[in-house]
Parts: C-alpha cells; sequence; structure tokens
C-alpha cells in the first residue's frame, strides 16, 4: 500500500478504556511481566468479546484522527511484553521468578524453566481481526529478544545470552507468520537495550538480528527510555543507539519530544527509516499542530523527509483518552502541515 510523505503512526499501544481494564490499578504498577489478569473489569466468558470490541474502536478512532500506519491498540495486553513472553514453551508462569526493572526495583518475571520454544503462533488471529477491520497499512508489534531475556529469571540457560537466542528464534518463527497473515510492518520492542547498553553491546544486536534472519517485510526496531508515566526523567541521549545501523530492520524508532534528543544522532542512521517520536506522552496536554510540527522540522537538517515516519515517543497506554485522541490528531494536523511545506 502506497503511504504518503512523512506518514503517521502509533509506536504501538493506545489508551485501553476503563469500561475495559482498571486504569487505576495499571498506572499503579510497572508494566507486567508476567499475567495480571486482575487488571481486567470484564468477566473472564466475555472478556475476549469485550477486547474484540474495544480494539474496533480503537482502529477506527486511529482512522478518525488521521493516521497513515495503523495497530490494533494492543488492546488484549496487559502489558506490550508479557502477551506474547508469557505464551512461550519452557516458561513458568505458575511460580514466576524475580529480576530488576529498568529503575532497579524487584518485579516478578517468567522463570526459565526449560528450553524457550513458540508451540504455536501467538499473535497471527490479533493481526487477521486487524486487517480485517481497516484498509490502511498495518503495523503489528512483538516484544524483542533481548528485552524478553532480561525481563524473565533463567534458571535454565547458562547465561543470558543463551536464552536470547532461543527467543530470537521463537520471535522470527512469529514474524514471519504475521507477515504470511498480511502484516505491512512488524516491530520489535527493545526497550532494554536502552536500560541495559553493556548487554545491548555483548549480545543483544546478534539476537535482534537473529530474530529477524531471513524475513522479507519492512521491519521497525523501537527503543525507548520507558513509559513516561513511569520512568519520569528523560537522559538528554541514549546510550545505545548509533549500534543500531548494524541491524537488519528498515526502521529505527525513537523518542525525541519529551527529551529533546539532540537529532545529531540522526546521521548515524541514514540507511534507516526513522520512526521520530514527536509527541510528548509525559503530560496529558494535547500540543498544537505548530509544536509537534516544529519538532518533526529539527529532524530535515540531519535525515530527508522521505526517510521519516511520525508518532508518539512511545505507547499511548497511560494516556487518558481524550488526551491520546487529541495527540494523534494533532500528529496528523501536523503532518499535512509539513507536506505542504516540503511538497
Amino acid at each position: 500500500m502506497s503511504l504518503p510523505l512523512l506518514p503517521t503512526s502509533l509506536v504501538g499501544s493506545y489508551a485501553q478504556p476503563e469500561w475495559l481494564i482498571d486504569r487505576s490499578k495499571l498506572a499503579g504498577r510497572f508494566p507486567p511481566r508476567v499475567r495480571a489478569k486482575e487488571l481486567w473489569r470484564i468477566p473472564p466468558e466475555h472478556l475476549a468479546e469485550a477486547q474484540d470490541d474495544a480494539t474496533v474502536v480503537a482502529i477506527r478512532l486511529q482512522e478518525e484522527a488521521g493516521l497513515d500506519i495503523l495497530t490494533d491498540g494492543e488492546i488484549r495486553r496487559e502489558s506490550y511484553s508479557n502477551h506474547f513472553a508469557t505464551a512461550l514453551e519452557g516458561v513458568d508462569i505458575d511460580n514466576p521468578g524475580t529480576a530488576l526493572d529498568r529503575s532497579g526495583h524487584p518485579n516478578p518475571v517468567p522463570r526459565i524453566a526449560g528450553p524457550i520454544t513458540r508451540p504455536r503462533p501467538v499473535e497471527v488471529a490479533d493481526l487477521r481481526f486487524l486487517r480485517a477491520h481497516t484498509d490502511r497499512t498495518i503495523k503489528m508489534t512483538v516484544p524483542g529478544p533481548f528485552t524478553m531475556s532480561q525481563q524473565a529469571q533463567n534458571d535454565h540457560y547458562p547465561d543470558a545470552e543463551a536464552a536470547a537466542m532461543d527467543y530470537a528464534v521463537a520471535v522470527n518463527a512469529e514474524v514471519k507468520d504475521l507477515f504470511a497473515a498480511g502484516a505491512d510492518i512488524v516491530q520489535l520492542d527493545e526497550p532494554y537495550m536502552q536500560a541495559r547498553p553493556d548487554a545491548a553491546r555483548a549480545y543483544g544486536l546478534k539476537a535482534l538480528n537473529a530474530a529477524l534472519e531471513g524475513v522479507t517485510g519492512t521491519t521497525a526496531v523501537h527503543i525507548c527510555f520507558g513509559y513516561a508515566a513511569i520512568i519520569h526523567e528523560r537522559p538528554e541521549g541514549y546510550s545505545f543507539l548509533p549500534e543500531l545501523a548494524g541491524c537488519s530492520a528498515d526502521q529505527i524508532s525513537i523518542e525525541t519530544a519529551q527529551s529533546g534528543l539532540d537529532l545529531g544522532v540522526l546521521s548515524d542512521l541514514t540507511d534507516k527509516t526513522i520512526i521520530l517520536g514527536v509527541l510528548d506522552l509525559s503530560t496529558p496536554e494535547v500540543e498544537s499542530v505548530e509544536t509537534v510540527a516544529a519538532r518533526a522540522r529539527r529532524a530535515f537538517d540531519h535525515i530527508r523527509p522521505e526517510q521519516l515516519v511520525l508518532a508518539p515517543d512511545c505507547g499511548m497506554k497511560y494516556l487518558p483518552r481524550d488526551s491520546a485522541f487529541g495527540k494523534m490528531r494533532a500528529l496528523a494536523g501536523a503532518a499535512r502541515v509539513l507536506r505542504d511545506e516540503v511538497g
């Protein structure tokens, strides 16, 4: 499907409705790594139907706001990673382990008790649902192998690298199945490459490339500082970003709005399309179209407009719903202004 210049997209998640999930419980904790069924307000026998309905709403709102590349809003997920990570074999989800989150706090996590394998597709049904409900370009997100290896207690492998490489095999199979089912773009979420740059340099890129080996569709990797609702302080720059020039993904998703990132870093990534974060998610305040456009213009000195996708900094999961919709509309409006400017 053809996209306009400076296409717009969510990074992945959209704000789930209050009637579906207990948003106060969600906001009061780090994103769950193990199952968190207590977050859902709907009885188990009606939950899948309710998630479908809420997903249709998320799709329609993205269309109404004017976005060009749509996701399913990750509406069925308790977090960006646990939906996939807890569906794998080799993980004991009934007897979780513990690992430090990116703020240094211990969190319950999947405990690796045997070889990591993917017995069946995890997100293909979600992808087909999205494809059936829009004719626009669609993207699906999958947690990356390095991040999942950092969000687990390893009681099986000799080291975290070995775990990451088996996670990569599982992700690779999932990505290929998603493209076969009709995905236009598949994005791997690797926030822990920023949080654990030394380990990322040691084996994270190797695992990421293994997860993308033999994949022929358009791929992206998202690297971030964490949800703004939870991780409040933003460093001035990435601890792991130029290294992604060496990954086989076509697109790199980065945050620039809240951090005011020095966009000179883009000169290291001129072979990639950049998914540029231009919506600040640390505040529910809806930016003006001109504010969003000005953030995007900063990139033009370093990379051609043809290589940019405009997006929020990170997932919109924690935003109030009216704020999330207003920010999406500002994003689409900014793209229209900039298209007129650059022709």
